[in-house]
Parts: structure tokens; sequence; C-alpha cells
């Protein structure tokens, strides 16, 4: 059989303020994004989310992100590269003395939002990121997307990079994810998603909006957790997946 996993962006909550639902969403998966914090999350959070994570036997890594707890770290920030390196190893370290906590190791890393969109545009951001991984254990998994100058950089870094695409977003032509403001950027409805993931797989390629095939390798299928129908998709992908002749495993079991 062939091997994927499926990932989701968890410990999103921050406080009394509850985003997703990652108790339902963690036994369906075989790695979580741990939130570190910066975009949302919080100590008490962070600690929760890796004691599921450890009950369902999923593999963890760090989801780390732009100061920007107001924008859900979804705003664009222009920061010199040895802070934002700083920035990223502070991140993944908070989330690693709490696995520790719990018995668990960080074994990946998947950048956020505005963070990890800017990677993928710019190649001098996504070198940084992958300074800050090597330099905090070169062993680290760099989780990006799928043709992008980041999987590039953590690939010329010497990291083990596994590229995702995802199952409830819609690609422009470049291969780049749509603006989540332009219709079709989003994608809520699970047999559409699935259609997708299933075509993209089948062709080994990234599929666009017009149809556009852009060839990759694919190791990770993403389900963003605050989705309104994360839990439904990842369910129905699970099962689909399976039905198709894939392994569903965790990201170490793919390097």
């Amino acid at each position: 059989m062939k091997r994927i996993t499926l990932n989701a962006d968890l410990g999103e909550s921050f406080g009394a303020w509850q985003m997703g639902n990652d108790a339902a969403l963690l036994p369906l998966l075989g790695s979580a994004n741990i939130a570190c914090g910066f975009h949302a999350g919080d100590p008490l959070v962070m600690k929760r989310t890796l004691a599921l994570a450890k009950r369902h036997g999923v593999s963890i890594g760090a989801h780390p992100a732009f100061p920007d707890l107001q924008g859900f770290g979804r705003r664009r920030m222009v920061i010199d590269a040895d802070e934002l390196e700083a920035m990223i190893l502070y991140q993944i370290g908070a989330l690693q003395a709490l696995a520790q906590s719990e018995g668990l190791r960080v074994t990946h890393v998947k950048p956020h939002g505005a963070l990890s969109n800017m990677a993928c545009e710019d190649i001098a951001i996504a070198a940084t990121v992958a300074r800050a991984l090597c330099a905090f254990d070169s062993g680290l998994i760099l989780l990006a997307p799928a043709l992008s100058p980041l999987a590039e950089a953590g690939s010329a870094a010497g990291l083990p990079v596994v590229s995702e695409i995802f199952a409830d977003r819609g690609y422009a032509d470049d291969g780049q994810l749509l603006p989540r403001h332009r219709p079709g950027a989003s994608i809520t409805d699970p047999a559409t998603a699935f259609d997708r993931i299933a075509a993209m797989l089948r062709e080994g390629a990234i599929i666009s909006e017009n149809g556009v095939r852009l060839p990759a390798q694919i190791g990770s299928i993403c389900v963003h957790g605050d989705g309104p129908t994360a839990l439904t998709i990842a369910t129905g992908l699970r099962q689909s997946l399976a039905a198709i002749g894939y392994r569903l495993v965790s990201l170490p079991d793919l390097t």
C-alpha cells in the first residue's frame, strides 16, 4: 500500500476562546501541527493538545508564526532575518519543553499563515526558516507546501522534507494557494475535497482552479483544524484514502 499522512493545525484555542474540535479531530490524523503561542495557543492549550496527541499516537510538530494574536498570524510582517530565526527557535523550544513533560518529542515543523505564505514566495525567508530548524535539530522534518521555495530551501539545507497539499483550499495556476478572499479559495464540501485530492494523488500533481497540472511529490494532506467542516472532511478522507489503497501513517514514518 502507498503511504500518506493526514495533518491538521491544532492547539489554536487561546484562554477562554475556543477554536476547532481538537479532541474529535486528533484520532483521525497521523500528525498534528501545534500552535506555539504567537498566533494562537497558550501554554495550557499546548500541554492539553500534546496530551491528546500522545493518547492517540499522533506525531507532533511545531506550528510557528509571526507574533500576531489579533490577526491569527495571517497578517504579513517585515522582520529581520536574525530576529525571525530567533522567533522560530523560541516557538519550537517552547513546544519541545512541554512535549518533553509529556514524554514526547517534536518531530516536525510547519510554518503558519503569513509566515508560510511569505516563505513560499521569497527564498530568503524560506532559507531563514530552514536555518532555524537546522539550528534546533537538523533531523526535524520540514512540512512544506508542494512545489514551494520553502520545500526547496529545506532540501538545500539538508533537512528531511515532506511536501503537502491542502484538502480544503483551492490552488492558483502557479501552484500557490488562492488568497482567502477569492472565490474557490476555501472548500467546505467533503465530496469535493476528496474528489480533488484523489485526482491530485492519481496524477501526482497539484491541479489548479483552471485545471493546470503541476507535477509534485505528495507526502501529506492538510485539513485546516479551524475550518467549519474540518471534522467531516478528515473523516471522509481517512475512509476514502484507505479505500483507494493508501495506508495512513505519521510524518516520521514517511522519512
